[in-house]
């Protein structure tokens, strides 16, 4: 795909921005103008009819244990202790490893749902949805630093910057809604990989990630200042200025790119608010959230924000858990799970119901997964942590062109490596792509002299067993 982006003259473009920006009476015949108008993030076509709309990526970082969640093992329990043979060269080369234990799961597993689909004593709220999971125990991935596995979970790359996969998501499908941006990332802090992981890259700048960070205020400066008919005037004598600027540099992107991001501030004076106002919200939903009236923050806030940013357009919001509670790097204790899981737990399968009550579910994609596992084994026989492990494990995928209540691919008897059906985070990237209506072999960009891609040049493959 590849996109000719052409400035709007400058009486179109004002009827098109003050349209675009209040209207709700006429939007179809907003989105046609746009798209002839050559607007980067108006709505295009897909490779085949697609199966979802919208993706709701849910990304809990710092690595979770999969053995302790959606990987049982009685094998690990049954030889908690036992010492094992380090035969692989990242084990016998890491310091402090010329003896390796077993160590147990510290949770329970149980069947839960008609599937009968087991998930661990940590996960209470998602077990009552696992008939609508589509859960992956045979995931592996390339690198086993945070910064590397969170780069390449993003971007599909594991050492250099690429765009992430909001950005293609954006780039080959455009926006439903100019007020709003069409990739959003809500995250209390940074996680691992930093801004990259919400960067267009060498995309167009109009495919970034707007970040949001939960609090009184989501997205800073956005309420609008002064009266509307002054800030009409400022506007309209701000983009005479800028399109004679535009009119000798029409080959630079990332310049129209930043005339873009005016006009969908522009909008987002009205639309943010209004996205981000809780109190319309029953107190019922509220509780299903785990959320008090007024609640600003926590994931269960996340989660609900989520549900009415894809309600009104957005076509990618990623929800990163970097809360109060930390992230799921557990080395020293895997106790440090329980308060994670339980700050996740409830809000998660209220999104998965809520989105199936209001009509959303059978066309919003939500994925959850983290960036790698954690070893089912340590150097000491009472190690209480778990280190990074890469070769092992477990993500699932619910919603839109989703069967329900399945499990794909499997470990070995101690989950130390991905044997049966293995999926790496390449053919993750493309069965998304997949259900969003993208061959991921021909969603490119180029870009000095090569066609880049999300699944990069190495083979990928959609995961058809989890297809509806």
């Amino acid at each position: 795909m590849s996109h000719s982006i052409n400035p709007l003259p400058s009486t179109r473009r004002t009827f098109l921005q003050s349209a675009a920006a209040g209207s709700v009476l006429f939007p179809g015949i907003v989105q046609q103008l746009l798209a002839d108008s050559g607007d980067p993030l108006s709505p295009r076509e897909t490779h085949f009819p697609a199966k979802a709309k919208h993706i709701i990526f849910l990304f809990m970082t710092g690595g979770v244990s999969h053995v302790d969640t959606f990987d049982p093992k009685p094998e690990l329990t049954w030889s908690h202790g036992k010492e094992i043979q380090a035969d692989h060269p990242e084990i016998k080369d890491r310091p402090g490893y010329e003896h390796i234990y077993l160590k147990r799961p510290q949770w329970d597993f149980a069947p839960h749902g008609e599937c009968g689909m087991e998930i661990s004593g940590l996960f209470p709220h998602l077990a009552g949805c696992a008939d609508d999971l589509a859960l992956i125990r045979s995931m592996h991935t390339s690198h086993s630093n945070h910064y590397n596995a969170t780069l390449g979970m993003h971007t599909g790359s594991f050492a250099f910057s690429r765009p992430s996969i909001g950005s293609w998501m954006t780039y080959g499908l455009g926006t439903l809604n100019r007020n709003l941006p069409g990739f959003v990332v809500i995250a209390p802090k940074p996680t691992y990989a930093g801004t990259q992981v919400y960067s267009s890259d060498f995309l167009p700048g109009a495919y970034q990630g707007t970040l949001v960070v939960p609090g009184s205020e989501p997205v800073a400066n956005v309420r609008q200042r002064v009266p509307a008919d002054r800030q009409q005037l400022e506007l309209a004598a701000l983009r005479e200025l800028n399109q004679e600027h535009l009119a000798t540099r029409s080959d630079d992107p990332q310049l129209l790119a930043r005339l873009q991001t005016f006009e969908t501030a522009f909008g987002m004076q009205m639309a943010v608010p209004d996205a981000f106002d809780f109190a319309q919200e029953t107190a019922t939903t509220l509780t299903s959230y785990g959320l008090q009236p007024g609640q600003t923050s926590g994931f269960g806030w996340q989660c609900l924000a989520a549900r009415r940013l894809i309600e009104r357009g957005v076509r990618f919001v990623e929800l990163i858990d970097t809360g109060s509670s930390g992230n799921w790097d557990a080395h020293g204790d895997m106790q440090t799970h329980e308060p994670l899981a339980k700050n996740v737990d409830q809000p998660i399968a209220a999104l998965i119901r809520d989105l199936k009550a209001r009509g959303l579910f059978d066309e919003t994609l939500i994925v959850w997964t983290t960036e790698f596992g954690r070893t089912p084994f340590n150097n000491t026989a009472d190690a209480k942590g778990r280190e990074h492990h890469p070769w092992a494990f477990s993500s699932w995928l619910a919603g839109a062109g989703v069967k329900r209540g399945v499990v794909h691919g499997a470990t070995d008897e101690i989950g130390l490596r991905a044997v049966d059906q293995p999926v790496h985070v390449r053919d993750f990237h493309a069965t998304i792509l997949h259900l969003m209506g993208f061959d991921h072999e021909r969603l490119t960009h180029r870009h000095a002299g090569l066609d880049f891609r999300l699944t990069g040049v190495e083979h990928a493959k959609v995961v058809e067993n989890i297809l509806s």
